[in-house]
């Protein structure tokens, strides 16, 4: 894992290194360029160059860090030095190969990219290199932490063959993994061609194919039993059986990027009967990472969350029965929300803040495409940075609610347990601070009266916590929503979660 988390570190190094470079650029790139003062009157008005391993890119945010620029070129290979030019709002990216630069400026003139949510413009610079001068010769390795791929052993070079497809299982998911984050940490080791993302057996999974099989064994060398975050979102990698990905949808559960012109499905599922008949037949992981082993923070990771929003925009609500306190509830399994507003035009429509970016990339992730109150919700990052309160007295529907001081937030502890019990939907729920006085029939009865069907039940030894099965995910969704915090009686209140188990 050396290098994954010294990107950062890197980036910041080549930074100050690189400041006595920036005269040494040529004017040619940044002639005539309306990035230089943000705005989009002026064209560029030089010729196109030709191809080049250097990339210019243009209307850069001035707040953007170089490691989120970075992140632009990791997908399709190794970034070896960078420089950004603030004051001009430009920045220039030498790419390993030329090779990665085009196929680089090809995605990005058919997915046009943004940072920051502000859109940029990538384009070849006329520079074959980014030099440096005699003076300062260190700045050739700027970012060794990407440009470093670990040689493979002779050993494993039959093994490499086997396939270019990893799977991969994270176990301990509280913070999210998105499809840009394994792409920015797979890179690393080869061209990512395909992702595809699901959720089996309760555990969030993917398929990664690489350009080659050798790339995947140094992946699979460097990754398995490492964690992309501290202590938790721990990789079990191993080899598919699949040699090759069939990717149907570019979405937020799976990307082909080779074919950006894939449409994005409207919440199709990602995985065709080929990837899921493979799936049954792999092998299955191996064994869980000692938790008391220490792995840094992956750089790439933080890249692909940094700046974003916490606010999330959830639509397809059923307007009859849906409301903030229901919002409140379902969306605190994946985070302390903050505020919840149905939208007065549009109440199957509503805004839910979390407390952070993470916990709203964690609450998408889990949430979009599962069905509440009979329909199947969406759920995306808003454009909006906080949801507004009305003014005293013109919320007379009750559609805005503040939750910021509720005792009900599930994270508001440091170091609970609640971290570690974090799961997708499911139709096992986990139910905690039972009376003894409660008996199985008491809860049964309570269960069923949400409107669903309790299919088994299993108290823990103690009796202060047990386990209940609904028939579907649907039914333990509205259990939960009714359910959690439910008065017991004696000021006890039922807790109500997710399970990843099974009874």
């Amino acid at each position: 894992m050396d290098g994954i988390s010294d990107v950062a570190v890197g980036v910041k190094r080549g930074s100050d290194q690189l400041s006595t470079y920036k005269n040494t650029i040529s004017g040619t790139d940044c002639m005539n360029d309306g990035a230089s003062n943000g705005s989009d009157s002026k064209k560029l008005k030089v010729d196109a160059a030709p191809p080049s391993r250097v990339l210019h890119i243009r209307k850069v945010p001035s707040e953007v860090s170089d490691a989120e620029l970075i992140a632009l070129g990791l997908p399709f290979g190794k970034v070896t030095n960078i420089l950004t030019l603030k004051g001009k709002n430009q920045a220039f990216l030498e790419m390993g190969t030329e090779e990665a630069a085009i196929t680089m400026v090809n995605y990005y003139n058919s997915v046009p990219p943004s940072v920051r949510n502000m859109p940029i413009f990538i384009q070849y610079s006329n520079h074959k290199e980014l030099k440096t001068d005699s003076s300062n010769q260190q700045t050739r390795a700027v970012l060794p932490a990407v440009s470093t791929v670990p040689s493979l052993s002779s050993d494993n070079q039959e093994a490499a063959g086997t396939s270019p497809v990893l799977r991969i299982v994270i176990d301990n998911l509280f913070y999210p993994v998105t499809l840009d984050v394994l792409q920015q940490i797979f890179s690393k080791f080869g061209t990512v061609m395909k992702i595809i993302t699901f959720t089996k057996n309760n555990q969030f999974q993917a398929l990664l194919q690489y350009s080659e099989p050798a790339h995947a064994q140094q992946a699979k060398q460097a990754l398995d039993c490492q964690n992309i975050y501290n202590s938790c979102c721990t990789l079990h990698i191993d080899f598919s059986k699949l040699v090759n990905l069939n990717v149907k949808y570019n979405n937020d559960k799976s990307r082909d990027y080779t074919r950006p012109e894939l449409p994005t499905g409207d919440g199709q599922h990602s995985l065709d009967s080929a990837v899921a008949a493979a799936l049954r037949k792999d092998s299955s992981l191996l064994g869980a990472l000692n938790p008391l082993s220490a792995a840094a923070v992956v750089a790439a990771g933080k890249v692909a969350l940094a700046g974003q929003p916490g606010v999330l925009l959830v639509s397809n609500l059923n307007e009859e029965m849906v409301t903030p306190q229901s919002l409140f509830t379902f969306f605190g399994v994946y985070g302390d929300v903050q505020r919840v507003k149905i939208l007065y035009n549009k109440k199957d429509s509503a805004l839910v803040q979390m407390s952070d970016c993470n916990q709203a990339q964690l609450a998408m992730s889990h949430l979009n495409g599962q069905k509440m109150y009979g329909n199947v919700i969406r759920v995306t990052l808003s454009k909006h940075q906080t949801v507004a309160l009305p003014r005293d007295g013109l919320d007379v529907q009750g559609l805005t609610k503040d939750y910021a001081n509720s005792p009900l937030h599930r994270f508001k502890k440091p170091g609970s347990k609640n971290f570690q019990n974090i799961f997708p939907p499911s139709a096992t729920l986990h139910l905690s601070n039972i009376p003894q006085n409660v008996t199985e029939d008491d809860l049964q009865l309570l269960f069923t009266n949400t409107g669903g069907t309790v299919k088994a039940f299993k108290f823990f030894q103690d009796h202060k916590m047990a386990l209940i099965q609904m028939s579907t995910v649907e039914e333990a969704i509205q259990a939960l929503i009714d359910l959690h915090n439910y008065s017991m009686g004696g000021n006890q209140h039922l807790r109500v979660s997710f399970s990843k188990s099974s009874i």
